[in-house]
């Protein structure tokens, strides 16, 4: 479920990217560009051809890119404003993204930031347009030309009623070009382009097992600006009580994206169930009906045929009480790595504990209340550009555990013994999954995972919180080496930790994690290891060391675990001694990087050659003399 909202001041706002070009001009400098060359702008980044239409198939027909001005006289941007009926379905299969581009042209400040109105094909047109969309947090820029695909002189994809009309096909490109194609916005949810439109916050209700109060939550929803999809497509902003025979009756108006085909049952345009009611309220209700797509159900109805309800709200504010809040946010991004950092869902027991951890501490309940109200909304990101890859959606998911005061990264242990204070109603393969908790005060701690181990992924995670809420990645800034008693001499140090004389080797470090004495240890014990060899890394270190090291079983065997430990200790003897202030932090130029990699290379032969010496004889002088 994906969604997207401009978030209130101080509160995790969005930020805006000028330009998804890849040169880094603006539209402006681009539109100017053009005008003064003389020439109609063509898109380098997403060029006419085959490929920005289709990655899995040849192009099935023969197309034709033509711009606007080429397919009819007198080409509009916007005809008579935007509304829904300007949005009509192609050969692509998105209506999911055409039902929310209806839902957005009900929400009109919105639609003019998502589709700006100062654009036309009169004075100033140099073939180039520019929209704005949400993605990961960042507001972007989305520049395209106006070249269309099209088949004998007729628009492929998305257009309008108006064939004069073109601001609905030239957003569809936009989205096409941030995913990567056309073919990328095949399937998907409702909710993900809305995210896309706001920057918002998402729920999903199930119709067969709603909350009593779903009519007045769809309601609430609607008069605060939110965007609604349902299962099949998406309900336009008027829900409506009406009298019949002294009773009242909740009617829900829905539109299919598809057009022309409706419901024909109760409360349809020609039923007589109309009659029943005064007549100006039947004029209001069914003022310009025709046979378009868009039609009324009594609530019972609707419950009955649809299976689900999207609900983009602008702000995090429930559905089910009044009034607004100022919502604090905490913004994470991470991802899973294979062999490192994808430990997949609680049933890999084995591997759950090395997914990202994130603590998040509530100190403040909120106003008048005992509980602490939080939204935690799990993004996966860039899956459709990734199709074309043979990627798609992860099955995804997280739980919240209540969580020691420590800032450790919390191991196998207590996982197995300790069950989740809450978490994700199910794993699912959307781009979003959200979740509405309330919460004690106190330290949790939240897993982000992904269904099966050893998949991969990047995530954004947005955690919204009535009250400020504390909230870090565990270990993200740090990058620690005890070192208790370590001593000048590297043979010395690492003879220390691992016994290398061959009849005290059963005692070594490695063999601990080596459970089933095959030489390999699993690379998710990796961070276990190292942690009992005195080295505490971040998640990104050990996802570059479970690339370098591991094999294709995720296992990595004793040489590579002795490579990895003794270039580790060689990093940080060349850091600490580059650290004279203990920063942490180190400043150098291009001469001191050549230097301290030659340096770090020379001491990594060497402190091999000192370890394979231990290895070959039953003792060692130097070892011996260590101890």
């Amino acid at each position: 479920m994906p969604y997207s909202v401009n978030l209130p001041s101080g509160s995790g706002q969005a930020t805006l990217v000028n330009s998804t070009q890849a040169d880094g001009k603006t539209y402006e400098q681009l539109r100017l560009e053009c005008l003064q060359k003389g020439k109609l702008f063509e898109d380098p980044d997403f060029p006419a051809v085959g490929d920005s239409l289709f990655f899995s198939q040849r192009v099935p027909v023969n197309f034709e890119w033509k711009r606007p001005g080429e397919i009819c006289k007198d080409p509009k941007f916007i005809t008579g404003g935007a509304t829904r009926t300007d949005i009509c379905q192609g050969q692509l299969g998105d209506c999911w993204l055409l039902a929310a581009i209806a839902s957005l042209t009900l929400h009109e400040e919105t639609l003019k930031r998502v589709v700006p109105h100062d654009q036309s094909f009169d004075r100033g047109y140099a073939g180039i347009f520019h929209f704005q969309l949400w993605q990961h947090n960042k507001w972007l820029d989305v520049v395209v030309d106006d070249r269309l695909p099209c088949v004998r002189n007729n628009l492929v994809f998305v257009h309008s009623a108006d064939n004069t009309e073109f601001w609905s096909a030239l957003l569809e490109k936009a989205y096409a070009k941030l995913n990567g194609s056309y073919e990328s916005l095949k399937g998907g949810s409702t909710m993900e382009a809305m995210e896309d439109f706001t920057g918002g916050v998402g729920e999903m209700y199930e119709t067969k097992n709603a909350p009593t109060n779903l009519f007045l939550i769809l309601k609430k929803a609607v008069e605060r600006g939110s965007m609604l999809g349902c299962s099949i497509d998406i309900t336009s902003s008027a829900e409506s009580e009406v009298t019949t025979a002294g009773a009242k009756v909740q009617l829900i108006r829905v539109r299919n994206p598809w057009g022309q085909v409706e419901w024909n049952g109760p409360w349809s345009d020609n039923s007589r169930e109309w009659s029943a009611i005064d007549s100006s309220e039947k004029n209001r209700l069914l003022h310009n009906s025709l046979d378009d797509g868009e039609f009324w159900m009594e609530f019972g109805d609707f419950k009955a045929n649809y299976d689900k309800i999207e609900i983009c709200n602008l702000t995090p504010d429930s559905l089910s009480d009044d009034g607004s809040k100022k919502w604090e946010v905490n913004l994470f991004e991470g991802n899973w790595i294979r062999g490192s950092t994808a430990g997949g869902c609680r049933n890999y027991i084995d591997t759950f504990w090395t997914n990202p951890q994130f603590k998040l501490r509530l100190d403040h309940p909120d106003d008048g209340d005992k509980m602490c109200s939080v939204i935690v909304a799990l993004l996966q990101k860039n899956r459709r550009r990734l199709r074309k890859e043979g990627l798609d959606m992860e099955t995804i998911g997280f739980a919240i555990y209540e969580a020691p005061d420590d800032q450790d990264h919390q191991g196998k242990d207590f996982f197995r013994y300790n069950g989740s204070k809450a978490r994700s109603r199910s794993y699912i393969n959307m781009r979003e999954v959200s979740e509405r908790f309330r919460l004690p005060p106190g330290n949790y701690l939240l897993v982000p995972t992904t269904f099966q181990p050893h998949h991969e992924a990047d995530f954004l995670i947005r955690i919204f919180s009535e009250n400020k809420a504390g909230a870090m990645y565990v270990h993200e800034n740090t990058l620690q080496c005890y070192q208790p008693d370590f001593k000048e001499n590297i043979s010395c140090v690492h003879s220390k930790h691992f016994d290398a004389a061959p009849k005290k080797h059963k005692n070594m470090l490695f063999l601990a994690y080596d459970t089933d004495r095959s030489g390999r240890m699993s690379s998710y014990e990796l961070r276990s290891a190292l942690n009992a060899a005195g080295m505490n890394l971040n998640n990104k270190i050990l996802q570059l060391l479970g690339l370098r090291f591991a094999d294709e079983n995720f296992d990595i065997d004793f040489d590579d675990y002795l490579t990895c430990i003794v270039r580790l200790e060689n990093m940080f003897r060349v850091f600490q001694a580059l650290d004279k202030q203990k920063k942490g932090v180190i400043n150098l130029n291009m001469m001191q990087v050549k230097h301290n990699f030659f340096y770090l290379f020379e001491n990594v032969k060497k402190a091999l050659f000192i370890y394979l010496q231990c290895m070959n004889y039953n003792s060692c002088q130097i070892c011996q003399k260590s101890s």
